[in-house]
């Protein structure tokens, strides 16, 4: 069974920078797509960036592509999100997602399985 643990979250002034990890277990995941996503208190779960797990193809929010990066480490089944620059409006929950996704990467529903999400929060 796939499960995920993301980690990395906490507090952090704006313009500074914070790094995610999502360790991925139960597959071996090389025809995954893997995603992270994010849901601000009162909004819908918002797709941040994806990546193939097999070739390292990324997909970014366009709105985010010029601080956000993600990244894998294919020996360490890890996937991580460094985040910089961050801002108040980033403040989320922050959730590392993964399936056999072929398209609409940017689409919470084509994701199969999810982690427990790790708060981020920006102060002013």
């Amino acid at each position: 069974q796939v499960q995920l643990a993301e980690s990395g979250g906490g507090l952090v002034q704006a313009g500074g920078s914070l790094r995610l990890s999502c360790a991925a277990s139960g597959d071996t995941f090389s025809d995954y797509r893997m995603g992270w996503f994010r849901q601000a208190p009162g909004k819908e779960r918002e797709f941040v960036a994806a990546i193939r797990w097999s070739v390292g193809f990324t997909y970014y929010a366009d709105s985010l592509r010029s601080r956000f990066t993600i990244s894998r480490d294919y020996a360490k089944n890890m996937v991580y999100l460094q985040m910089n620059s961050l801002k108040p409006e980033d403040t989320a929950v922050y959730y590392c997602a993964a399936g056999l996704v072929s398209s609409l990467y940017h689409e919470p529903g084509r994701y199969n399985y999810w982690g427990r999400g790790t708060q981020v929060t920006v102060s002013s």
